[in-house]
Order: C-alpha cells, then sequence, then structure tokens
C-alpha cells in the first residue's frame, strides 16, 4: 500500500513518471537494482534524475549520476565523489540522514517547496527518493529526481538576509 500512497502525494507528472518506472522495474521484488532501470524508458526525464552508491561498510554514499538540470543547479557533477566531499558546507548531515533513511530502512521520500536552499539556490519544486537494490532486498543505493524552478525574488530576499526554509520531506515506508 506505500508505494500507492508515495505515488499519490506526487504532483509532478514526470516524477510520477520516474516513480512507475521504478515500481515497474522491481518486478515481485522489494526493490529495483540499478541494472533495472531502464535509461530509455526514462528517457525524457533523464535531465531531473540523479543517483547514489551507498556501502553499509563504511555507511558512505558515492555518486553515481546527475542529470543537466541536477548539474546546472550545483555547477558540478557528483559522479564519483564521496557525499560528504559534494555536499561539504552544504547540509550535508541533513542530507546524509535523509538519504540514509530511504536506502536503509527502506523508505520513499517526497519532498516539496525550497528543494535546492542547501545550494543556495531559492525557488520551489519538488523532489522524489527511491531505494535501489542490486539483490532486490538490501538496499544499496538511491534513485532521485527532481524539479526545481528558480525564484528570483527569494534570491533577492536572501541577499539581505539569510533565507534558510528547508523544503518538507515525507517518508513511505517500503511495502
Amino acid at each position: 500500500m506505500s508505494f500507492e500512497e508515495f505515488q499519490a502525494s506526487i504532483l509532478s507528472p514526470a516524477l510520477r513518471e520516474v516513480a512507475l518506472h521504478w515500481n515497474a522495474a522491481r518486478g515481485t521484488k522489494p526493490m529495483p537494482g540499478w541494472k533495472d532501470i531502464d535509461p530509455t524508458a526514462i528517457g525524457p526525464y533523464l535531465k531531473i534524475i540523479w543517483s547514489w552508491k551507498y556501502d553499509r561498510d563504511s555507511d558512505s554514499f558515492t555518486g553515481r549520476l546527475a542529470g543537466d538540470d541536477i548539474i546546472r543547479v550545483f555547477g558540478e557533477n557528483p559522479r564519483g565523489m564521496r557525499m560528504q566531499d559534494f555536499f561539504a558546507g552544504k547540509q550535508f548531515d541533513m542530507i546524509f540522514e535523509r538519504h540514509r533513511r530511504v536506502v536503509v530502512e527502506p523508505a520513499f521520500a517526497r519532498g516539496f517547496g525550497q528543494v535546492f536552499v542547501h545550494a543556495q539556490r531559492y525557488g520551489q519544486g519538488e523532489r522524489i527518493i527511491m531505494p535501489l537494490a542490486s539483490d532486490g532486498l538490501h538496499g544499496d543505493g538511491i534513485l532521485g529526481a527532481t524539479l526545481y524552478e528558480m525564484d528570483l525574488s527569494k534570491k533577492m530576499e536572501a541577499k539581505a538576509k539569510p533565507y534558510l526554509e528547508a523544503e518538507k520531506v515525507v517518508f513511505f515506508p517500503l511495502d
């Protein structure tokens, strides 16, 4: 039931399509593996997709993929980078805990509102995060997608005073 609740909570048609592909890719397994994700099936959405590999032994993430829109927001590509390096000075602890919860629990996450405040981008958006598992059972990565629209008035307000309103995140247990 929780995938249905997660999917029903997603407002963006593009993000809903990415979530539906994740669900189809898992088949009868609790979670799909990275190899189950078909780039052709989600081709129109690749620019908003991102992914991190998770290593349970070191309890750390390494960048796997980032679409063009994601790279543009950050000004760099996280591929091959350790998460703590990529998000240094950008609310790493909060981001790590959110992503870790998705992969370890496992769970789905949907965020909305100020989705890139940690990157000093002030606009509205929606984000989804879903777990990946090579063996279908034990989380070893995450697949996410983020839509974002810059709000120039918030950027100007941020110059006058810190604008730190974080996105709102809802978690859904994996069914």
